[in-house]
Protein backbone atom coordinates (compact mmCIF):
# COMPACT_ATOMS: atom_id res chain seq x y z
CA UNK A 1 0.00 0.00 0.00
CA UNK A 2 2.71 2.23 0.89
CA UNK A 3 4.70 1.55 -2.20
CA UNK A 4 1.76 2.40 -4.21
CA UNK A 5 0.96 5.61 -2.28
CA UNK A 6 4.53 6.56 -2.82
CA UNK A 7 4.40 5.87 -6.34
CA UNK A 8 1.71 7.93 -7.16
CA UNK A 9 3.01 10.51 -5.45
CA UNK A 10 6.35 10.82 -6.83
CA UNK A 11 4.21 11.84 -10.05
CA UNK A 12 2.61 14.41 -8.27
CA UNK A 13 4.59 15.61 -4.92
CA UNK A 14 2.68 18.64 -4.90
CA UNK A 15 -0.49 16.96 -3.67
CA UNK A 16 1.13 16.63 -0.26
CA UNK A 17 2.22 20.55 -0.39
CA UNK A 18 -1.30 21.38 -0.92
CA UNK A 19 -2.65 18.79 1.26
CA UNK A 20 -0.51 20.00 4.13
CA UNK A 21 -1.62 23.83 4.02
CA UNK A 22 -5.34 22.57 3.65
CA UNK A 23 -5.47 20.40 6.90
CA UNK A 24 -2.70 22.73 8.39
CA UNK A 25 -4.65 25.94 8.15
CA UNK A 26 -7.61 23.26 9.53
CA UNK A 27 -6.03 22.59 12.33
CA UNK A 28 -4.07 26.11 12.82
CA UNK A 29 -7.97 27.96 13.05
CA UNK A 30 -8.37 25.54 16.96
CA UNK A 31 -7.46 27.41 20.34
CA UNK A 32 -6.65 25.63 22.56
CA UNK A 33 -6.92 28.00 25.70
CA UNK A 34 -5.90 31.30 24.73
CA UNK A 35 -2.69 29.14 22.56
CA UNK A 36 -3.62 28.67 18.87
CA UNK A 37 -1.19 27.25 16.55
CA UNK A 38 -2.23 29.28 13.09
CA UNK A 39 -2.25 27.92 9.97
CA UNK A 40 2.00 28.18 9.00
CA UNK A 41 2.95 26.49 12.12
CA UNK A 42 -0.20 23.62 11.58
CA UNK A 43 0.82 23.59 8.18
CA UNK A 44 4.77 22.67 9.36
CA UNK A 45 3.44 20.25 11.89
CA UNK A 46 1.07 18.15 9.18
CA UNK A 47 4.05 18.36 6.28
CA UNK A 48 6.23 16.86 9.26
CA UNK A 49 3.84 13.51 10.26
CA UNK A 50 3.20 13.42 5.71
CA UNK A 51 6.69 13.20 5.11
CA UNK A 52 6.49 9.42 6.82
CA UNK A 53 5.29 8.80 2.37
CA UNK A 54 8.92 9.21 1.97
CA UNK A 55 8.04 11.98 -1.09
CA UNK A 56 9.82 14.84 -1.26
CA UNK A 57 9.05 18.27 -2.44
CA UNK A 58 11.83 19.88 -4.93
CA UNK A 59 14.09 22.28 -3.93
CA UNK A 60 13.30 25.24 -6.93
CA UNK A 61 9.50 24.81 -4.95
CA UNK A 62 10.78 25.77 -1.80
CA UNK A 63 13.10 28.59 -3.22
CA UNK A 64 10.23 29.94 -5.55
CA UNK A 65 7.79 30.42 -2.50
CA UNK A 66 10.03 32.02 0.14
CA UNK A 67 10.93 34.47 -2.43
CA UNK A 68 7.62 35.23 -3.37
CA UNK A 69 7.21 36.02 0.64
CA UNK A 70 9.73 37.85 1.33
CA UNK A 71 9.40 39.81 -1.39
CA UNK A 72 5.96 40.91 -0.89
CA UNK A 73 7.11 41.61 2.70
CA UNK A 74 9.71 43.72 1.58
CA UNK A 75 7.80 45.72 -0.73
CA UNK A 76 4.89 46.09 1.28
CA UNK A 77 7.39 47.94 3.63
CA UNK A 78 9.58 49.57 1.34
CA UNK A 79 9.15 53.37 1.98
CA UNK A 80 8.82 53.23 5.85
CA UNK A 81 12.02 50.93 6.04
CA UNK A 82 14.09 53.46 4.22
CA UNK A 83 12.43 55.99 6.04
CA UNK A 84 13.57 53.97 9.62
CA UNK A 85 16.72 53.85 8.75
CA UNK A 86 19.54 56.01 10.68
CA UNK A 87 20.28 56.40 14.58
CA UNK A 88 16.68 55.58 15.50
CA UNK A 89 17.39 51.41 14.07
CA UNK A 90 19.93 51.46 16.91
CA UNK A 91 17.84 49.10 19.20
CA UNK A 92 17.18 46.76 16.02
CA UNK A 93 20.99 46.75 15.71
CA UNK A 94 21.76 45.65 19.09
CA UNK A 95 19.32 43.38 19.21
CA UNK A 96 20.77 41.51 16.41
CA UNK A 97 24.00 41.46 17.86
CA UNK A 98 22.68 39.97 21.23
CA UNK A 99 21.01 37.44 19.84
CA UNK A 100 23.95 35.92 18.10
CA UNK A 101 25.61 36.10 20.97
CA UNK A 102 23.04 34.42 22.82
CA UNK A 103 23.11 31.67 20.32
CA UNK A 104 26.44 31.17 20.06
CA UNK A 105 27.61 31.12 23.82
CA UNK A 106 24.70 28.55 24.26
CA UNK A 107 25.13 26.36 21.67
CA UNK A 108 29.21 26.06 23.08
CA UNK A 109 27.75 25.64 26.55
CA UNK A 110 25.42 22.96 25.60
CA UNK A 111 28.34 21.34 23.30
CA UNK A 112 30.65 21.61 26.47
CA UNK A 113 27.83 20.09 28.45
CA UNK A 114 27.29 17.08 26.29
CA UNK A 115 30.24 16.44 24.74
CA UNK A 116 29.09 17.33 21.41
CA UNK A 117 31.52 17.46 18.88
CA UNK A 118 31.92 20.07 15.99
CA UNK A 119 29.66 19.24 13.58
CA UNK A 120 26.88 18.12 15.87
CA UNK A 121 27.07 21.76 17.55
CA UNK A 122 26.78 23.69 14.11
CA UNK A 123 24.07 21.45 13.23
CA UNK A 124 22.15 22.53 16.65
CA UNK A 125 23.14 26.35 15.69
CA UNK A 126 21.61 26.15 12.21
CA UNK A 127 18.85 23.80 13.26
CA UNK A 128 17.91 25.60 16.51
CA UNK A 129 18.16 29.12 15.20
CA UNK A 130 16.54 28.52 11.76
CA UNK A 131 19.82 29.89 9.81
CA UNK A 132 20.47 27.25 6.66
CA UNK A 133 23.18 29.28 5.95
CA UNK A 134 25.31 27.68 9.17
CA UNK A 135 25.45 24.40 7.44
CA UNK A 136 27.11 26.27 4.55
CA UNK A 137 29.76 27.84 6.75
CA UNK A 138 30.50 25.08 9.38
CA UNK A 139 31.10 22.53 6.80
CA UNK A 140 33.51 25.20 4.82
CA UNK A 141 35.43 25.46 7.88
CA UNK A 142 35.43 21.83 8.81
CA UNK A 143 37.42 21.10 5.39
CA UNK A 144 39.69 23.18 6.43
CA UNK A 145 40.30 21.34 9.56
CA UNK A 146 43.99 19.40 9.93
CA UNK A 147 41.79 16.49 10.26
CA UNK A 148 41.52 12.97 8.26
CA UNK A 149 39.87 13.00 5.38
CA UNK A 150 36.56 9.88 6.97
CA UNK A 151 36.53 12.48 10.21
CA UNK A 152 35.62 15.29 8.29
CA UNK A 153 32.95 13.72 6.23
CA UNK A 154 31.56 12.24 9.76
CA UNK A 155 31.56 15.64 11.51
CA UNK A 156 30.31 17.17 8.39
CA UNK A 157 27.04 14.74 7.67
CA UNK A 158 26.55 15.58 11.71
CA UNK A 159 26.20 19.02 10.90
CA UNK A 160 23.15 17.89 8.39
CA UNK A 161 21.74 15.63 11.20
CA UNK A 162 21.79 18.19 13.76
CA UNK A 163 19.85 20.26 11.75
CA UNK A 164 17.49 18.03 10.69
CA UNK A 165 17.04 16.93 14.32
CA UNK A 166 15.91 20.47 15.73
CA UNK A 167 14.80 22.88 12.70
CA UNK A 168 11.10 21.78 13.23
CA UNK A 169 11.40 22.92 16.94
CA UNK A 170 13.35 26.11 15.98
CA UNK A 171 10.85 26.85 13.44
CA UNK A 172 8.15 26.42 16.03
CA UNK A 173 9.43 27.73 18.74
CA UNK A 174 9.91 30.78 17.48
CA UNK A 175 6.43 31.01 16.69
CA UNK A 176 5.88 29.99 20.16
CA UNK A 177 7.78 32.52 21.68
CA UNK A 178 7.08 35.41 19.73
CA UNK A 179 3.13 35.04 19.08
CA UNK A 180 2.21 33.27 22.47
CA UNK A 181 4.72 33.78 25.46
CA UNK A 182 5.75 37.19 24.20
CA UNK A 183 2.30 38.79 24.91
CA UNK A 184 1.45 37.33 28.10
CA UNK A 185 4.90 38.80 29.26
CA UNK A 186 4.10 42.25 28.02
CA UNK A 187 0.45 42.32 28.98
CA UNK A 188 -0.72 43.39 25.61
CA UNK A 189 -1.86 41.73 22.62
CA UNK A 190 -0.15 41.95 19.37
CA UNK A 191 -3.07 42.89 17.47
CA UNK A 192 -4.12 45.87 19.42
CA UNK A 193 -0.94 47.20 19.69
CA UNK A 194 -0.21 46.92 15.69
CA UNK A 195 -3.46 49.49 15.51
CA UNK A 196 -2.08 51.52 17.80
CA UNK A 197 1.22 52.14 16.13
CA UNK A 198 -0.83 52.39 12.81
CA UNK A 199 -3.14 55.30 14.63
CA UNK A 200 0.60 57.15 15.19
CA UNK A 201 2.48 56.77 11.99
CA UNK A 202 -1.37 57.41 9.90
CA UNK A 203 -1.46 60.95 12.97
CA UNK A 204 -4.61 60.26 13.93
CA UNK A 205 -6.46 59.17 10.44
CA UNK A 206 -8.25 56.24 9.86
CA UNK A 207 -7.23 53.63 7.50
CA UNK A 208 -10.48 51.15 6.95
CA UNK A 209 -10.19 47.63 5.74
CA UNK A 210 -12.09 46.47 2.70
CA UNK A 211 -15.99 46.34 2.78
CA UNK A 212 -15.22 49.21 6.32
CA UNK A 213 -16.55 52.90 6.06
CA UNK A 214 -17.22 55.62 9.10
CA UNK A 215 -20.54 56.14 10.19
CA UNK A 216 -19.96 60.01 10.16
CA UNK A 217 -18.52 60.32 7.30
CA UNK A 218 -16.57 63.31 6.38
CA UNK A 219 -18.06 64.56 3.29
CA UNK A 220 -22.11 64.07 3.07
CA UNK A 221 -24.84 65.37 0.61
CA UNK A 222 -27.91 66.96 2.19
CA UNK A 223 -31.14 68.08 -0.15
CA UNK A 224 -32.87 70.86 1.00
CA UNK A 225 -35.85 73.00 0.06
CA UNK A 226 -35.12 76.97 -0.58
CA UNK A 227 -36.80 79.22 2.33
CA UNK A 228 -34.94 81.83 4.24
CA UNK A 229 -31.78 82.02 0.99
CA UNK A 230 -34.63 82.72 -1.14
CA UNK A 231 -33.07 85.74 -3.41
CA UNK A 232 -29.32 85.02 -2.52
CA UNK A 233 -27.06 83.81 -5.77
CA UNK A 234 -25.37 80.52 -5.71
CA UNK A 235 -22.02 82.05 -5.20
CA UNK A 236 -23.34 84.34 -2.30
CA UNK A 237 -24.49 80.67 -0.27
CA UNK A 238 -20.99 79.11 -1.38
CA UNK A 239 -19.17 81.85 0.19
CA UNK A 240 -20.66 81.37 3.56
CA UNK A 241 -18.61 78.47 4.32
CA UNK A 242 -15.03 77.23 2.12
CA UNK A 243 -16.38 73.45 2.37
CA UNK A 244 -19.80 73.58 0.62
CA UNK A 245 -21.39 73.28 -3.35
CA UNK A 246 -24.26 73.37 -4.63
CA UNK A 247 -24.25 70.16 -6.83
CA UNK A 248 -28.02 70.41 -8.26
CA UNK A 249 -31.27 72.65 -8.57
CA UNK A 250 -34.73 71.77 -9.23
CA UNK A 251 -37.39 74.46 -9.62
CA UNK A 252 -40.96 73.59 -10.28
CA UNK A 253 -39.64 69.95 -11.09
CA UNK A 254 -37.43 71.17 -13.78
CA UNK A 255 -33.07 71.09 -13.67
CA UNK A 256 -31.30 74.04 -13.98
CA UNK A 257 -27.97 73.96 -14.62
CA UNK A 258 -25.88 75.22 -11.29
CA UNK A 259 -23.99 78.79 -11.98
CA UNK A 260 -22.74 81.25 -9.59
CA UNK A 261 -25.08 84.18 -10.28
CA UNK A 262 -28.06 82.14 -10.35
CA UNK A 263 -30.22 83.63 -7.70
CA UNK A 264 -32.39 81.00 -5.47
CA UNK A 265 -36.04 80.82 -4.96
CA UNK A 266 -38.12 79.84 -2.89
CA UNK A 267 -39.20 76.02 -2.68
CA UNK A 268 -36.17 75.62 -5.10
CA UNK A 269 -34.73 72.24 -4.19
CA UNK A 270 -30.84 72.28 -3.51
CA UNK A 271 -28.12 69.11 -3.34
CA UNK A 272 -25.72 70.93 -1.09
CA UNK A 273 -22.12 68.62 -1.03
CA UNK A 274 -19.67 69.42 1.89
CA UNK A 275 -17.85 68.90 4.74
CA UNK A 276 -20.41 67.51 7.10
CA UNK A 277 -19.48 70.22 10.05
CA UNK A 278 -19.75 73.20 6.80
CA UNK A 279 -23.43 71.91 5.43
CA UNK A 280 -24.20 71.45 9.46
CA UNK A 281 -23.48 75.06 9.89
CA UNK A 282 -24.87 76.43 6.85
CA UNK A 283 -28.38 74.73 6.99
CA UNK A 284 -30.50 76.61 9.04
CA UNK A 285 -29.75 79.89 6.67
CA UNK A 286 -30.84 77.76 3.55
CA UNK A 287 -34.58 76.10 4.88
CA UNK A 288 -35.82 72.67 5.65
CA UNK A 289 -33.87 69.38 4.54
CA UNK A 290 -35.80 66.74 2.78
CA UNK A 291 -35.00 63.02 3.26
CA UNK A 292 -35.37 62.45 -1.02
CA UNK A 293 -36.61 64.27 -3.84
CA UNK A 294 -36.24 62.41 -7.25
CA UNK A 295 -33.69 63.07 -9.57
CA UNK A 296 -31.23 65.00 -7.19
CA UNK A 297 -29.43 62.28 -6.88
CA UNK A 298 -25.61 62.51 -8.09
CA UNK A 299 -22.75 60.31 -8.34
CA UNK A 300 -19.48 61.83 -6.88
CA UNK A 301 -16.04 60.02 -7.64
CA UNK A 302 -12.95 59.52 -5.39
CA UNK A 303 -10.00 59.97 -7.18
CA UNK A 304 -6.04 59.41 -6.28
CA UNK A 305 -4.11 62.39 -7.89
CA UNK A 306 -0.19 62.56 -8.23
CA UNK A 307 1.24 66.48 -7.78
CA UNK A 308 3.24 67.18 -10.83
CA UNK A 309 2.33 70.66 -11.56
CA UNK A 310 4.94 73.28 -10.46
CA UNK A 311 2.57 75.87 -9.62
CA UNK A 312 1.14 73.45 -6.87
CA UNK A 313 4.79 72.47 -5.74
CA UNK A 314 6.23 73.58 -2.25
CA UNK A 315 3.11 75.54 -1.08
CA UNK A 316 0.90 75.13 1.96
CA UNK A 317 -2.34 73.95 1.68
CA UNK A 318 -4.19 76.47 3.24
CA UNK A 319 -2.30 78.60 0.21
CA UNK A 320 -3.26 76.75 -2.24
CA UNK A 321 -7.07 76.74 -0.93
CA UNK A 322 -6.70 80.91 -0.54
CA UNK A 323 -4.83 81.63 -4.36
CA UNK A 324 -7.00 79.30 -6.26
CA UNK A 325 -9.56 80.20 -8.74
CA UNK A 326 -13.45 79.35 -7.73
CA UNK A 327 -13.89 78.04 -10.60
CA UNK A 328 -11.30 76.03 -10.83
CA UNK A 329 -11.44 74.55 -6.96
CA UNK A 330 -15.03 74.26 -7.19
CA UNK A 331 -16.34 70.89 -5.73
CA UNK A 332 -12.80 69.32 -5.10
CA UNK A 333 -12.53 68.00 -1.87
CA UNK A 334 -9.41 66.88 -0.60
CA UNK A 335 -9.72 63.52 1.99
CA UNK A 336 -5.88 63.00 2.01
CA UNK A 337 -2.38 63.50 1.56
CA UNK A 338 0.12 60.72 1.20
CA UNK A 339 4.25 61.09 0.77
CA UNK A 340 6.41 58.23 -0.09
CA UNK A 341 3.21 55.51 1.58
CA UNK A 342 2.64 58.10 4.59
CA UNK A 343 -0.59 59.82 5.57
CA UNK A 344 0.04 63.82 5.85
CA UNK A 345 -2.30 66.27 7.93
CA UNK A 346 -4.98 67.97 6.35
CA UNK A 347 -4.27 70.87 7.68
CA UNK A 348 -3.31 74.49 5.92
CA UNK A 349 -0.01 74.48 6.94
CA UNK A 350 0.90 70.99 5.06
CA UNK A 351 3.53 71.75 2.45
CA UNK A 352 2.87 69.78 -0.77
CA UNK A 353 5.81 67.84 -2.66
CA UNK A 354 6.55 67.05 -6.00
CA UNK A 355 4.89 63.30 -6.19
CA UNK A 356 2.55 63.59 -3.41
CA UNK A 357 -0.57 61.40 -4.05
CA UNK A 358 -3.83 63.62 -2.94
CA UNK A 359 -7.06 61.55 -2.59
CA UNK A 360 -9.85 64.36 -3.76
CA UNK A 361 -13.58 63.62 -3.67
CA UNK A 362 -16.06 65.66 -6.42
CA UNK A 363 -18.23 64.75 -9.25
CA UNK A 364 -16.41 63.20 -12.67
CA UNK A 365 -16.26 66.38 -14.34
CA UNK A 366 -14.73 68.53 -11.22
CA UNK A 367 -12.18 65.92 -10.84
CA UNK A 368 -11.06 65.77 -14.38
CA UNK A 369 -10.60 69.60 -14.63
CA UNK A 370 -8.21 69.20 -11.31
CA UNK A 371 -6.42 66.15 -12.99
CA UNK A 372 -5.87 68.03 -16.01
CA UNK A 373 -4.37 71.37 -13.76
CA UNK A 374 -2.40 69.60 -11.17
CA UNK A 375 -0.92 66.27 -12.18
CA UNK A 376 -1.84 62.27 -12.94
CA UNK A 377 -4.89 60.35 -11.88
CA UNK A 378 -3.56 57.13 -10.54
CA UNK A 379 -4.98 54.33 -12.34
CA UNK A 380 -7.57 51.95 -10.42
CA UNK A 381 -6.37 48.64 -10.76
CA UNK A 382 -7.00 44.87 -9.65
CA UNK A 383 -4.16 43.67 -12.26
CA UNK A 384 -0.86 42.92 -10.61
CA UNK A 385 2.20 44.96 -12.74
CA UNK A 386 4.30 41.60 -13.10
CA UNK A 387 6.92 43.96 -15.57
CA UNK A 388 7.68 45.52 -12.40
CA UNK A 389 7.42 42.68 -9.85
CA UNK A 390 9.27 40.31 -12.20
CA UNK A 391 11.77 42.36 -12.68
CA UNK A 392 12.12 43.15 -8.98
CA UNK A 393 12.43 39.40 -7.94
CA UNK A 394 15.02 38.76 -10.48
CA UNK A 395 16.96 41.56 -8.98
CA UNK A 396 16.76 40.27 -5.41
CA UNK A 397 17.37 36.49 -6.72
CA UNK A 398 20.56 37.59 -8.59
CA UNK A 399 21.58 39.37 -5.77
CA UNK A 400 21.45 36.80 -3.62
CA UNK A 401 23.96 34.81 -5.72
CA UNK A 402 26.67 37.16 -5.29
CA UNK A 403 29.30 36.18 -2.12
CA UNK A 404 31.60 38.26 0.05
CA UNK A 405 34.59 36.48 1.77
CA UNK A 406 35.32 38.26 4.96
CA UNK A 407 38.41 36.26 5.37
CA UNK A 408 37.95 32.72 5.12
CA UNK A 409 34.27 33.03 5.97
CA UNK A 410 31.65 33.13 2.70
CA UNK A 411 29.49 36.10 3.40
CA UNK A 412 25.53 35.89 1.38
CA UNK A 413 22.35 37.31 1.43
CA UNK A 414 21.01 34.12 -0.18
CA UNK A 415 17.92 34.16 -2.57
CA UNK A 416 15.95 35.49 0.44
CA UNK A 417 17.95 37.88 1.73
CA UNK A 418 18.62 39.32 -2.26
CA UNK A 419 14.14 39.05 -2.23
CA UNK A 420 13.47 40.83 0.93
CA UNK A 421 16.11 43.97 -0.39
CA UNK A 422 14.77 43.90 -4.04
CA UNK A 423 11.29 44.07 -1.86
CA UNK A 424 11.98 46.93 -0.02
CA UNK A 425 13.73 48.86 -2.76
CA UNK A 426 11.11 48.20 -5.98
CA UNK A 427 8.51 48.89 -2.91
CA UNK A 428 10.12 52.68 -1.74
CA UNK A 429 10.84 53.00 -5.84
CA UNK A 430 6.64 52.81 -5.87
CA UNK A 431 6.33 55.43 -3.42
CA UNK A 432 8.10 57.57 -5.53
CA UNK A 433 5.96 56.87 -9.14
CA UNK A 434 3.29 55.15 -8.34
CA UNK A 435 2.14 54.91 -12.11
CA UNK A 436 4.06 51.63 -12.06
CA UNK A 437 4.32 48.99 -9.88
CA UNK A 438 0.58 48.24 -8.85
CA UNK A 439 0.14 45.03 -6.37
CA UNK A 440 -3.68 45.15 -4.84
CA UNK A 441 -3.68 44.11 -0.95
CA UNK A 442 -5.45 40.95 -1.73
CA UNK A 443 -2.55 40.11 -4.24
CA UNK A 444 0.41 40.81 -1.44
CA UNK A 445 -1.57 39.02 1.11
CA UNK A 446 -2.03 35.77 -1.33
CA UNK A 447 1.50 36.28 -1.75
CA UNK A 448 2.26 36.45 1.53
CA UNK A 449 0.14 33.57 2.83
CA UNK A 450 0.91 31.01 0.13
CA UNK A 451 4.69 31.83 0.50
CA UNK A 452 5.16 31.32 3.61
CA UNK A 453 2.62 28.25 4.56
CA UNK A 454 4.16 26.83 1.40
CA UNK A 455 7.66 27.32 2.44
CA UNK A 456 7.36 25.98 5.52
CA UNK A 457 5.13 22.69 4.27
CA UNK A 458 7.91 21.93 2.29
CA UNK A 459 10.38 21.92 4.32
CA UNK A 460 8.51 19.76 6.38
CA UNK A 461 8.31 17.42 4.08
CA UNK A 462 11.94 17.78 3.18
CA UNK A 463 13.62 17.28 6.67
CA UNK A 464 10.62 15.64 8.62
CA UNK A 465 11.45 11.68 7.96
CA UNK A 466 15.09 12.71 8.28
CA UNK A 467 14.52 14.39 11.75
CA UNK A 468 12.74 11.76 13.10
CA UNK A 469 14.79 8.90 12.41
CA UNK A 470 17.55 10.32 13.79
CA UNK A 471 15.52 11.18 16.70
CA UNK A 472 15.30 7.03 16.91
CA UNK A 473 18.19 6.45 16.28
CA UNK A 474 20.12 9.12 19.04
CA UNK A 475 17.58 9.47 21.20
CA UNK A 476 15.28 12.71 22.52
CA UNK A 477 18.31 13.66 23.85
CA UNK A 478 19.82 15.64 21.01
CA UNK A 479 16.41 17.30 19.88
CA UNK A 480 16.12 18.39 24.06
CA UNK A 481 19.21 20.06 23.77
CA UNK A 482 17.90 22.08 20.09
CA UNK A 483 14.80 23.08 22.29
CA UNK A 484 17.52 24.80 24.78
CA UNK A 485 19.38 26.18 22.09
CA UNK A 486 16.04 27.59 20.57
CA UNK A 487 14.58 28.89 23.52
CA UNK A 488 17.45 30.31 25.71
CA UNK A 489 18.56 32.86 22.80
CA UNK A 490 15.09 33.88 22.28
CA UNK A 491 13.73 34.22 26.00
CA UNK A 492 17.18 36.59 26.81
CA UNK A 493 16.62 38.30 24.06
CA UNK A 494 13.22 39.11 25.03
CA UNK A 495 14.01 40.52 28.11
CA UNK A 496 16.73 42.02 26.86
CA UNK A 497 14.71 44.06 24.23
CA UNK A 498 11.93 45.09 27.33
CA UNK A 499 14.21 45.60 29.89
CA UNK A 500 17.76 47.00 28.31
CA UNK A 501 16.37 48.87 24.87
CA UNK A 502 12.81 49.37 26.31
CA UNK A 503 10.37 48.54 23.66
CA UNK A 504 7.14 48.98 25.01
CA UNK A 505 4.99 48.01 21.87
CA UNK A 506 4.73 44.28 21.53
CA UNK A 507 3.98 43.84 17.82
CA UNK A 508 7.02 46.49 16.92
CA UNK A 509 9.08 43.90 19.47
CA UNK A 510 7.36 40.71 17.92
CA UNK A 511 8.82 41.98 14.54
CA UNK A 512 12.13 42.56 15.96
CA UNK A 513 12.55 39.29 17.89
CA UNK A 514 11.74 37.49 15.16
CA UNK A 515 13.93 39.02 12.61
CA UNK A 516 16.81 38.92 14.95
CA UNK A 517 16.56 35.20 15.20
CA UNK A 518 15.43 35.19 10.96
CA UNK A 519 12.46 33.05 12.17
CA UNK A 520 10.10 33.45 8.95
CA UNK A 521 7.75 31.64 10.18
CA UNK A 522 7.33 33.51 13.42
CA UNK A 523 6.96 36.52 11.33
CA UNK A 524 4.89 35.64 9.29
CA UNK A 525 2.44 33.94 12.17
CA UNK A 526 2.73 37.82 13.82
CA UNK A 527 1.89 39.30 10.53
CA UNK A 528 -1.84 37.20 10.51
CA UNK A 529 -1.69 38.09 14.38
CA UNK A 530 -1.01 42.10 13.89
CA UNK A 531 -3.10 42.36 10.97
CA UNK A 532 -1.42 44.97 9.04
CA UNK A 533 2.32 45.67 7.95
CA UNK A 534 3.44 46.99 11.92
CA UNK A 535 5.91 44.40 12.48
CA UNK A 536 7.78 44.80 8.80
CA UNK A 537 9.77 47.45 9.42
CA UNK A 538 11.37 45.72 13.06
CA UNK A 539 11.82 42.87 11.22
CA UNK A 540 13.24 43.57 7.90
CA UNK A 541 16.10 45.39 9.85
CA UNK A 542 17.06 42.74 12.07
CA UNK A 543 16.42 39.74 9.46
CA UNK A 544 18.99 41.99 7.69
CA UNK A 545 21.75 42.02 9.96
CA UNK A 546 20.68 38.02 11.18
CA UNK A 547 21.79 36.82 8.19
CA UNK A 548 25.14 38.08 8.51
CA UNK A 549 25.37 37.62 12.45
CA UNK A 550 24.03 34.20 12.67
CA UNK A 551 26.10 32.96 9.47
CA UNK A 552 29.13 34.30 10.99
CA UNK A 553 28.33 31.76 14.13
CA UNK A 554 29.32 28.39 11.89
CA UNK A 555 33.07 28.96 11.33
CA UNK A 556 32.81 30.39 15.34
CA UNK A 557 31.46 27.11 16.75
CA UNK A 558 33.60 25.14 14.64
CA UNK A 559 36.82 26.71 16.16
CA UNK A 560 35.35 27.07 19.45
CA UNK A 561 33.60 23.63 20.38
Amino acid sequence: MIEWLQGVLKHSPEILLFLSLAIGFWIGQFQFGKFQFGGVAGSLLVAVVLSLIGVPVDNGVKAILFALFIYAVGFESGPQFFKSLGPQSIKEILLAVFMAVCGLVTVLVMAKIFHLDKGLAAGLAAGGMTQSAIIGTAGDAISRLDLPLAEIQRLQANVAIGYAVTYIFGSLGAIIVCVNILPKFMGKEIHDDALKAQSERLKGAFELAPGQELAMPEIVGRIYKVKQANGQTIAEIEAKEPSITIERLKRKDQFIDVAPELTLQTDDVILLVGRRASVVSVAEQIGSELQSSQGMEMIMDTSDVILRNSKYLNRTLGDIKANTPAYLKHGIYVLAIKRNDESQPLSNDTVLRQGDVVTVYGTKSDLDRLVKEAGKALPESLKTDWIFHGAGLVVGLVIGLFVIHLGDVPLTLGAGGGALLSGLLFGWIRSRNQVHGNMPLAASQLLKDLGLAGFVAAVGLQSGLQAIQTIKESGLSLFMIGVVVTLVPLLLSMLFARYVLRYNNVAVMAGALSGSRSANPAFGAILDKAGNSIPTVPFAITYALANVFLTLLGPLIVGLA
